[in-house]
C-alpha cells in the first residue's frame, strides 16, 4: 500500500474547500440547534438554495459574482423565514420531520425538469467562475507545498472561504455573547421561563433561523466556487454529515463546527483512502468498492457513539447542555 498517498491524498482536506464548506454550514446549524434550540434537519436546503442562488445570478442575469453571493444570502434568509412562519411552533420532534421534508422538496425542485431554464433540473450548472476568478487577488503560478500546492484559483477558493468561515465565526461569538444570545440560550433551556419574562420567543427563533439559514447559505456558496453545482449533492446525507460534525465539535460552542468539520473530513479521507487499498491488498474480504462504503458505516456508528457518550462534543462543556424541548 502507498501509505505517502494516502496520508498526501488525507492531508489536502484540511484546507479543502469542502471541509470550508461544511464548519460553516454546521456554524449555522450550530445557531439554529446548539444555541436556539432548533431541531433542523433541512440544512441541505440552504446550502442548495444559496449555491444555486449565486449560480443562477451569474449564469442567467449576468449579475456580478459579490451581488450573485448577497442574492444567495437573501435566499437562504428567505427560505428560513417561508419555513420558520409554519414550522417554529411545532415541538422538537415534529420540527425535525418538517425540515427534512423542506430539505426534499427543495433539492426536487432543483431537480425538476419545470425549471429547467435556470436549474438545468438533474444535470446541475457550471461555468459561472470567470467573474469571481477575475477578482483573484493572486498572480499565476503555483503555491504551498507537498499536499497544499495549489494554482492561483485553488489557492483563491482556499483563502476566500477562510476568511468567510472567520467573519462568521466571529459574528455568531458576537451575537452569543450579547444580550440577545443571552436570551436564545434560555430559550434552548426553558422557553416558557422566557416567555415569562414578556420576550417575544417565537421572534428570537425566528431570528436565529434567518441568521444560521444565511450561514447555510454561505456555506453552499462556498460548496461550490470549485467546480460545479450539483443537485445530487444536497440529500439528506449532507444533513446528517453536519450533524456528525456539529455534535464532533461541539454544538454550544462557537469553534466546534470547524473543528468537527477537519476531523471528519480527515478521518473521512482517510478511510476512503485506506479501506480500498486494504481490500485490493486481500486484507478486507470484500472488493475495495464495497470497503470504500464502510466509512458511510462507521460516520453512522461515530454519530450514534457521540449521541450516547459525548453529547456536548470535544469543546462542549456538560454545565452548558443543549436539551431538546
Amino acid at each position: 500500500m502507498d501509505f505517502g498517498s494516502i496520508f498526501g491524498n488525507t492531508a489536502s482536506y484540511l484546507f479543502s474547500p469542502v471541509t470550508i464548506a461544511y464548519a460553516l454550514a454546521a456554524t449555522g446549524l450550530a445557531v439554529h440547534f446548539g444555541y436556539a434550540g432548533l431541531l433542523n434537519f433541512g440544512m441541505a436546503a440552504f446550502m442548495a438554495i444559496g449555491g444555486y442562488g449565486y449560480a443562477i445570478s451569474v449564469l442567467s442575469f449576468g449579475l456580478p459574482w459579490w451581488l450573485g453571493m448577497i442574492i444567495g444570502m437573501a435566499g437562504g434568509a428567505l427560505f428560513a423565514l417561508l419555513l420558520g412562519i409554519p414550522t417554529l411552533r411545532l415541538r422538537a420532534d415534529y420540527l425535525a420531520i418538517a425540515t427534512i421534508a423542506a430539505g426534499e422538496i427543495v433539492r426536487l425542485l432543483f431537480t425538476t425538469q419545470l425549471f429547467d431554464e435556470w436549474t438545468n433540473s438533474a444535470d446541475g450548472l457550471a461555468g459561472y467562475h470567470a467573474g469571481f476568478r477575475g477578482a483573484n487577488p493572486f498572480p499565476p503560478g503555483t503555491y504551498g507545498f507537498g499536499p497544499w500546492t495549489y494554482n492561483e484559483n485553488d489557492l483563491w477558493n482556499r483563502v476566500f472561504g477562510l476568511l468567510v468561515l472567520a467573519v462568521a465565526i466571529l459574528v455568531v461569538w458576537a451575537l452569543m455573547r450579547s444580550p440577545w444570545g443571552r436570551v436564545l440560550k434560555g430559550i434552548r433551556e426553558d422557553e416558557d421561563a422566557v416567555r415569562s419574562l414578556g420576550k417575544n420567543v417565537f421572534g428570537y427563533k425566528m431570528q436565529a433561523l434567518v441568521i444560521g439559514g444565511v450561514i447555510g447559505a454561505l456555506g453552499g456558496i462556498v460548496f461550490v466556487l470549485p467546480s460545479a453545482v450539483v443537485p445530487g449533492s444536497y440529500s439528506t446525507s449532507l444533513t446528517f454529515f453536519l450533524w456528525t460534525i456539529l455534535l464532533l465539535g461541539g454544538a454550544a460552542t462557537v469553534f466546534g463546527p470547524t473543528l468537527g468539520a477537519i476531523i471528519f473530513w480527515l478521518v473521512f479521507a482517510f478511510l476512503g483512502n485506506l479501506l480500498p487499498d486494504l481490500a485490493k491488498a486481500d486484507l478486507l474480504p470484500m472488493s475495495d468498492a464495497q470497503a470504500g462504503t464502510i466509512r458511510f458505516v462507521l460516520v453512522g456508528i461515530a454519530l450514534m457513539l457521540l449521541v450516547i457518550f459525548r453529547p456536548q462534543g470535544i469543546l462542549g462543556d456538560k454545565r452548558e447542555m443543549t436539551f431538546v424541548k
